[in-house]
């Protein structure tokens, strides 16, 4: 066969368009790591971090403390509306540029705060750092298991995990500690250094990794019921407590303003071309049942971290440093063991993991629900110990599980819909236990006076020893009522326990509902 009769060569396939970059390897991995984990802890830090701080906040600005709590609530809000509109935002600017755009703006906003020199400055302020921050948390996730190859996925989402877990629970610490030794403007201060170093990584790192972007039409309707239903929602979530709940017409009519605004919106979105939250996410399985599973796991979770410092400054008497000490453990084992479930996801059942975690939770809260105003300070933090296994077994594969079945294309907005509903459901949780918490302290505390009577042998014997004690009169009636005080939210803590015992149970038996791919990791979609 001559040359001119040869078959001629196949042509080379075309490289694609826009083929994935690849994976970071070595030095550059690691940096980007602590860079988008840095980046993702600031963010969480400071749902927390003000709390404590808000006391001084008001009394160094001149308002009252009920105003104060504004600087916490105007800041969740803004952040509840940015974070499902993630997706969106990343499909039209790119979610490298929008995260590093976020951080930035992140940084310069907690700057402000700082500076700020009236209430209503710092409020206004607040506002800009939480809409800026809404994107930070769900693409820090995405951005750093696109960066991992894909084997060591799992030990990308394991690193990222620690960040969102152990942030809230060191915030209220920090923040005390800050406040107490500092200034309160260095609560926000903080975030600078961090804010730089993180969005110095992602603009050097990520040049020429960017994400496709389409020039979507905004869904303005869609939008407006978003941001109108979840500013109500938050709001009645965060000021309902001190206003009595249902009993203040304003929280009746933020609660109502809500569900209308809500309502609309799910049904809009549901029938818009190019909605603002992609609602048909809840038509895959896994995403569906991952996400109720997360939200309801956090809902109690956090209902037990409000609620244990708490208990221990109330009740126990703990100052705010050592209820912080109490507290830390539960991050102790979660940062050991998050890496390493995640680096093995692979081999294990995730939903044999998940609800693992989930009877550590149920035994803790069991545990938790026997302590008596006696316990020791040891005894106190050894269930807190033991509670970081669950945090590191749940978080990461139950997040593998929610996002195993999305395709790469649409994993910005499933990852901003799942950390929307579990800060919605952290949210919920802290509401609905504090105030379970006073109200059954004031149902044990009235049960338990019927039985102080000066006929009963045991309140006569008691009375007896307070008054050889010095107690007299007004004195001892006071003393007696701060016993019967403390007993009683000592039985509504461990009935708050036992109920959350109960949820963990159920949402162990509910993983299995799941149906997550044999050996799946966090791959990045199918």
């Amino acid at each position: 066969m001559d040359a001119s009769t040869a078959a001629p060569a196949s042509p080379a396939p075309p490289a694609p368009a826009s083929a994935e970059p690849a994976p970071f390897s070595g030095g550059k991995l690691a940096l980007l790591t602590v860079g988008l984990a840095l980046g993702t802890f600031m963010e969480v830090l400071d749902t927390s971090i003000a709390n404590v701080a808000v006391p001084t906040i008001s009394g160094t600005l001149g308002v009252a403390n009920s105003e104060g709590t504004w600087v916490i609530s105007s800041y969740s809000v803004a952040s509840a509306i940015a974070v499902p509109l993630t997706g969106w935002l990343a499909r039209r600017v790119g979610e490298v540029r929008l995260f590093t755009l976020s951080v930035i703006l992140f940084t310069i906003a907690s700057a402000a705060c700082g500076f700020a020199s009236n209430f209503e400055t710092l409020i206004a302020f607040r506002l800009v750092q939480g809409l800026v921050s809404g994107p930070m948390v769900p693409l820090s996730q995405t951005i750093l298991m696109r960066s991992y190859p894909p084997e060591k996925r799992g030990l990308a989402l394991g690193l990222w995990a620690m960040t969102v877990i152990v942030a809230p629970i060191f915030g209220p610490v920090m923040g005390g500690w800050i406040t107490d030794n500092y200034t309160w403007p260095w609560i926000f201060y903080i975030n600078v250094p961090i804010g730089l170093f993180s969005g110095a990584c992602a603009f050097l790192l990520l040049r020429g990794r960017e994400t496709k972007t389409t020039k979507q039409r905004i869904d303005a309707v869609g939008l407006a019921l978003l941001v109108i239903g979840v500013s109500c929602l938050q709001m009645m979530l965060d000021l309902g407590k001190d206003r009595d709940w249902f009993n203040s017409k304003f929280i009746v009519a933020l609660a109502i303003i809500a569900a209308v605004s809500l309502a609309f919106m799910l049904a809009w979105e549901a029938t818009e071309k190019e909605p603002v939250v992609d609602l048909s996410l809840f038509r895959d399985r896994n995403f569906a049942l991952g996400a109720l599973i997360i939200s309801f796991g956090f809902m109690a979770f956090f209902g037990s971290v409000v609620i244990f410092p708490l208990w221990l400054q109330t009740v126990m008497g703990y100052t705010a440093g050592v209820a912080g000490l109490a507290t830390a453990p539960v991050g102790l084992l979660a940062l050991v063991l998050s890496p390493l479930i995640g680096r093995n996801m692979h081999k294990l059942d995730l939903r044999m993991v998940a609800s693992f975690a989930f009877i550590v939770f149920a035994g803790v809260s069991l545990w938790n629900a026997t302590f008596t105003l006696d316990v020791p300070f040891s005894q106190v933090i050894l269930p807190r110990l033991v509670q970081g296994i669950g945090v590191a077994c749940f978080f990461v594969p139950m997040t593998t599980i929610t996002l195993s079945s999305i395709s790469d294309e649409r994993l910005a907005s499933a990852s901003g819909l799942s950390n929307f509903l579990r800060t919605l459901s952290g949210a919920i949780g802290t509401a609905a236990s504090t105030t379970f918490w006073e109200n059954s302290a004031i149902y044990h505390h009235a049960v338990l006076s019927e039985s102080v009577s000066v006929y009963s042998p045991n309140t006569s014997a008691y009375s007896d020893a307070l008054t050889s004690l010095g107690y007299a009169g007004p004195s001892l009636t006071a003393k007696l009522n701060e016993v019967v005080t403390a007993q009683g939210y000592m039985m509504a803590t461990n009935d708050f326990f036992r109920i959350s015992c109960a949820m963990f149970v159920v949402l162990a038996a509910l993983v299995w509902i799941t149906k997550p791919r044999k050996g799946a990791g966090p791959a990045m979609g199918h």
